[in-house]
C-alpha cells in the first residue's frame, strides 16, 4: 500500500509540474531588450506608415480630446471595465521609445508588450496578425518619427482577478489566432488588398461583429453589427438595416468622403474612421469597399425593392413636406417641425443639408441609440473645415422631449415596427455621451492642400 501511494504521489507530482511548467510557457514572456534611440527611417516608409496608420485609425484611440497625438490615455469602457489606451509617442519613458522593431511586432501579432506583459484585446491585436512585416515595419517607423510625449499610462478600472494580466494569456490561449492573411487567387488583386486591409489593419470586425460572453467576436456572426461605447456599429452585411442596399460605389463615397446622398453622413466612432480615410490613397478606400461590397452580397429581388420604396418615400417626403394626419399633433411631431424640419427637409443637399430621414439607418435601425446619441450630442464641426453640423439638444431638451421625437421619427419615416424601451435608451446616452464628448477626439478632415497628403 505504501508502495502504491508513493507511485500516486509520484504520479501527482509530475501531472502538478507539467501543468505549472505549461501555465508558466503560456502566460511567461521574456522582455526584448531596450534601444538607446531608434535608427534613421527612409522618408518614404514613413509616409507609407503615416497612411496605414490612418486606415487603422491609431491616432483615435491613442488620443484623448485636448491631448497630444499618440499620447493614449483615451478610456474605453468594456463590459469587464475602463481600459485606458497607452502612449504609442516614442518617450522613453513612458512611450515606445525603447522598444525595437522586434518588439513593436511582437505586440502587434501577440499583444505582448517590450518588458513582457500581455496587452488587454481592446488593442486588437486578434485582427494584427494579419499584417505583414513590411506594413509592421512602416507603422514602426511612422510612430518613432513621431514627436515624443511624456505622458504616463492610466491605471486601468477593472476588478479581479481580471486586473492580472497574465490572464489574458488564457484568453488568448481560446481566441488568439496567430495565422496571417492568405490571398484567394479566385478573387482581383483589388478584392484581395481589400480584404487585406479589412481583416487587418483596418480592424472593422472589432467594432462590427458582436461578441461572446468572454470578449472575442463571435465566428459564427462576422460583420452582424457590435456595441461601441453606446453607440451600435450596424450589420455591414447582408443583414445590414440600411434602407437602401449598398454598393461599391455608394460604399467608397462614404468611406472617402464621410457621406452617400443615399445613406447619409458618418456619425460617432465611424465619423472619426472616415476622417482618417480620406487622407490616404484613394486605391486603399476602393479596395475595401470592393472587399466589403462581397460581405454586403447582391441584393435580393426583395431587398431591391424595399431600397426602390425608400428612395420613393424619400422623394415624397422632400416634395410634399407634409405629414400624415394621424401624426401631426402629437408632442414628437410638434417637436421636430420646431428643431429639425427646418434642415432635414430644406432639400439642400449632403453634407452640408440635413439627411432625409427616410434613408436614415439611424431611424431604421434595430434600436434607438444612436439616434438618441446624435439627438443629443449634435454633429461636431471640423475645426478648420468646412463641414456638416448639427446642434445638440441634450441642453434644451428634455428625456421625455427626446423620447417623444425618436418615436415620432420612428413611425414617420421608416417603415419599421415601433422601438421598444426608448426612455431608457435615452438615458443612458445622455450618460455615456456626455462622458465621450469630453474624451473622444473629434473627426478631422483631410488636409485641404492635397499636396499635403504626401508628406509623413
Amino acid at each position: 500500500m505504501t508502495g502504491s501511494w508513493r507511485i500516486f504521489a509520484s504520479v501527482i507530482a509530475v501531472v502538478l509540474i507539467a501543468g505549472a511548467a505549461a501555465a508558466l510557457a503560456i502566460v511567461w514572456r521574456p522582455a526584448i531588450p531596450a534601444i538607446e534611440q531608434p535608427p534613421p527611417f527612409d522618408p518614404a516608409l514613413v509616409r507609407r506608415g503615416r497612411d496605414l496608420a490612418a486606415i487603422g485609425n491609431c491616432t483615435d484611440c491613442h488620443t484623448v480630446r485636448g491631448g497630444k497625438d499618440f499620447a493614449g490615455g483615451l478610456p474605453v469602457p468594456t463590459p469587464f471595465g475602463t481600459i485606458y489606451s497607452s502612449n504609442i509617442t516614442p518617450d522613453a519613458d513612458t512611450g515606445i521609445g525603447r522598444w525595437s522593431e522586434a518588439a513593436f511586432r511582437r505586440a502587434m501579432r501577440s499583444g505582448v508588450d517590450r518588458e513582457g506583459r500581455h496587452l488587454y484585446p481592446t488593442f486588437p491585436y486578434d485582427h494584427f496578425t494579419n499584417v505583414s512585416d513590411e506594413d509592421d515595419r512602416a507603422l514602426y517607423a511612422f510612430l518613432m518619427t513621431r514627436q515624443p510625449v511624456h505622458a504616463p499610462t492610466h491605471a486601468n478600472q477593472l476588478p479581479f482577478p481580471l486586473d492580472q494580466r497574465p490572464v489574458i494569456a488564457g484568453w488568448k490561449l481560446l481566441f488568439l489566432r496567430r495565422a496571417t492573411y492568405q490571398p484567394d487567387d479566385r478573387q482581383s488583386a483589388e478584392w484581395n488588398r481589400g480584404a487585406y486591409l479589412v481583416e487587418g489593419l483596418a480592424h472593422c470586425g472589432s467594432c462590427h461583429t458582436p461578441r461572446n460572453a468572454l470578449g472575442a467576436e463571435r465566428a459564427t456572426a462576422q460583420f452582424a453589427g457590435g456595441d461601441v461605447e453606446n453607440w451600435q456599429a450596424y450589420a455591414i452585411n447582408a443583414q445590414s438595416p440600411s434602407p437602401v442596399p449598398w454598393d461599391a460605389e455608394a460604399l467608397f463615397a462614404y468611406l472617402r468622403n464621410g457621406w452617400h446622398p443615399d445613406h447619409g453622413s458618418a456619425r460617432g466612432p465611424m465619423a472619426q474612421v472616415v476622417s482618417n480615410l480620406a487622407s490616404v490613397p484613394e486605391t486603399e478606400v476602393r479596395a475595401i469597399a470592393t472587399y466589403m461590397a462581397g460581405v454586403f452580397g447582391a441584393p435580393s429581388p426583395d431587398r431591391k425593392a424595399q431600397g426602390e420604396a425608400a428612395l420613393a418615400r424619400a422623394k415624397s417626403i422632400s416634395e410634399s413636406r407634409s405629414e400624415p394626419a394621424s401624426q401631426a399633433k402629437t408632442a414628437g411631431a410638434s417637436i421636430y417641425a420646431a428643431a429639425c424640419a427646418s434642415c432635414h427637409e430644406s432639400g439642400r443637399p449632403l453634407p452640408y443639408g440635413g439627411v432625409n430621414l427616410a434613408l436614415s439607418t439611424a431611424i431604421s435601425g434595430p434600436d434607438p441609440r444612436n439616434a438618441a446619441n446624435i439627438v443629443l450630442s449634435g454633429v461636431r464641426a471640423v475645426e478648420g473645415e468646412a463641414s456638416p453640423i448639427m446642434p445638440g439638444f441634450a441642453a434644451s431638451m428634455t428625456d421625455g422631449q427626446i423620447s417623444a421625437l425618436l418615436a415620432y421619427l420612428r413611425s414617420r419615416f421608416s417603415n419599421q415596427p415601433r422601438w421598444n424601451g426608448v426612455e431608457t435608451a435615452v438615458a443612458e446616452a445622455r450618460r455615456t455621451q456626455m462622458v465621450s464628448l469630453q474624451t473622444s477626439p473629434g473627426p478631422r478632415n483631410a488636409p485641404a492642400d492635397p499636396a499635403q497628403r504626401g508628406k509623413p
